[in-house]
């Protein structure tokens, strides 16, 4: 859903609810959990290591469930924050240009280990791209915490097809951005930063 003016909560709570029931507008969701993305869609990964130690997972994670990582400016996801569950539509809003873009999700699987935690969601019909997001952190066995971003995404409508290569640099800005935005709640979370290296 495109505009002119930001969504009022209203327009958000219709927009969820006309995408409840709607499939997923890509083939074989799940596929970022094995990082195979299908035939035809492009693939970014971008990772940064946060912190050391559990002190610093246990903050990534609630970062995680604070969706911290589209705390961006010009991305947000639309109140009130959605649960990390399958099946959750998530309503996400970015600001560009002077143009709204209201964009469906809905969380395909979590993963919830000792060591490793995060979701994955795929895109619903009213989405500006066709793909699936997955946004892990993870402890490694060197006590090292790392943020790992994975998508795989092709263009979703008309549109996204005939302004492509801004719709790619505004894929990398957000990556770029959220790899920063998390490393900012780690540091509000009093996270031990990485070792210099």
């Amino acid at each position: 859903m495109i505009s002119l003016v930001k969504p009022s909560p209203e327009a958000v709570a219709r927009f969820l609810a006309r995408q409840r029931d709607q499939a997923f507008s890509y083939p074989a969701p799940g596929s970022s959990r094995t990082a195979d993305a299908p035939p035809g869609f492009v693939v970014d990964h971008r990772r940064q290591e946060l912190g050391q130690g559990k002190k610093a997972f246990e903050a990534s994670c609630a970062a995680i469930r604070d969706w911290d990582m589209f705390r961006l400016g010009w991305v947000e996801i639309c109140q009130p924050l959605p649960a990390i569950e399958a099946g959750v539509v998530v309503a996400i809003l970015a600001h560009f240009g002077g143009v709204w873009w209201l964009n469906a999700c809905r969380i395909v699987y979590g993963i919830a280990e000792p060591r490793c935690f995060g979701f994955a969601y795929g895109t619903l019909p009213d989405h500006a791209e066709s793909g699936e997001e997955r946004f892990t952190v993870e402890w490694r066995e060197d006590d090292s915490v790392w943020y790992d971003l994975y998508a795989f995404s092709r263009p979703g409508t008309w549109l996204v097809r005939l302004g492509y290569p801004l719709a790619r640099r505004l894929q990398r800005r957000f990556g770029v951005d959220s790899l920063a935005a998390m490393k900012r709640a780690l540091i509000r979370g009093t996270a031990t930063p990485p070792p210099a290296r």
